[in-house]
């Protein structure tokens, strides 16, 4: 995985592996599995199904290990079989999806009991910083506070959601932790820094170090949220 990934996704993936921590002998669905990176990592100890709606993500994906990759989205989980997986991976995907509910319902129904359900999402506050801080736009900014919604070049608007609606959508969840992620890096301005190994090192463990601890988890770029399959919704 080294040197094939810009170093801001190198960072972002080994912090949310980090809070993910070892997981082996388990079936993982990714949904929105994108170039492959976590199904591509998870697969060395797991048997990992990836979906992803992109052909061109999934002819560009990263592939050192066997996994299954399927081309589609929703329609996909529909055809899945009922608690199949013992781990749902859901990243920076949902702030695009217009079927939210229908996705957290399959997943539940996709999930085998007291499966879990790791879902990382994009956190407004930590948006408006880097609005300010890093690109001192504010009219953006203030568009973020009055409620509006950011914007992706390569998958469109980004639709905010508080971490509790996700309860809303699918009741059959629990959520377990909330946890910050990226909390200084996309602040920092010497780009030069962002490739070096130990300076790299340094910023995860200080991210990993706050992504519990408030003020800091309230304003990370990123918001990782851990869910357990409680009961039918």
């Amino acid at each position: 995985m080294k040197n094939r990934l810009p170093p801001w996704e190198e960072l972002r993936v080994q912090i949310l592996w980090n809070q993910l921590g070892y997981i082996a002998g388990k079936r993982i669905l990714d949904f929105g599995s994108g170039i492959g990176i976590s199904a591509n990592h998870y697969a060395k100890d797991n048997e990992v199904v990836a979906v992803e709606p992109d052909e061109e993500s999934i002819r560009s994906r990263l592939q050192d290990v066997t996994y299954c990759q399927i081309c589609g989205s929703t329609e996909v989980l529909k055809g899945l079989e009922d608690a199949s997986f013992d781990w749902i991976f859901c990243h920076n995907v949902l702030e695009y999806a217009k079927d939210r509910r229908e996705i957290l319902r399959e997943f539940h129904r996709l999930l085998k009991p007291e499966g879990t359900l790791s879902i990382l999402k994009h956190n407004r506050p930590g948006r408006v910083m880097q609005m300010m801080v890093l690109l001192d736009d504010f009219d953006r900014a203030n568009a973020l506070l009055d409620g509006g919604n950011g914007h992706s070049t390569e998958y469109g608007d980004i639709r905010y959601y508080a971490d509790e609606a996700v309860l809303d959508w699918c009741d059959g969840f629990a959520l377990e932790s909330v946890r910050g992620l990226c909390t200084f890096w996309r602040l920092q301005q010497k780009q030069e820094k962002h490739s070096d190994p130990a300076w790299q090192e340094k910023m995860v463990a200080l991210d990993l170090r706050v992504s519990t601890l408030e003020p800091y988890r309230s304003v990370a770029f990123f918001h990782h949220l851990i869910l357990k399959k409680k009961s039918k919704p």
